[in-house]
């Protein structure tokens, strides 16, 4: 039973990340930026989804450093579209 779950995640999580590259080819729009963003919000969809209700995974336990680790990313990310918005002059300490 266990391994069924992981592979539903594992499934649904590739499922996501496929189609977002397919509709991100077909809309002109890929970057590395923008497939790292839409892919941690679909893990992060996944992850809900896929939650069991009673007992937690030792597996699932170990998501939160991902999860962690994608939020710093996405912090990254945000922080240099921030700053490739300022003007050269303007720059935070």
């Amino acid at each position: 039973m266990p391994t069924q779950r992981r592979m539903q995640f594992v499934r649904g999580h590739v499922a996501w990340m496929v189609a977002t590259v397919l509709v991100l080819a077909v809309l002109d729009a890929v970057s590395y930026e923008l497939v790292f963003v839409c892919s941690l919000i679909g893990f992060l969809i996944v992850t809900e989804l896929t939650a069991p209700f009673n007992v937690t995974p030792t597996w699932r336990r170990r998501l939160r450093w991902l999860v962690l680790l994608g939020l710093v990313g996405f912090a990254a990310v945000v922080v240099r579209r921030i700053l490739a918005i300022l003007p050269p002059g303007v720059m935070p300490i």
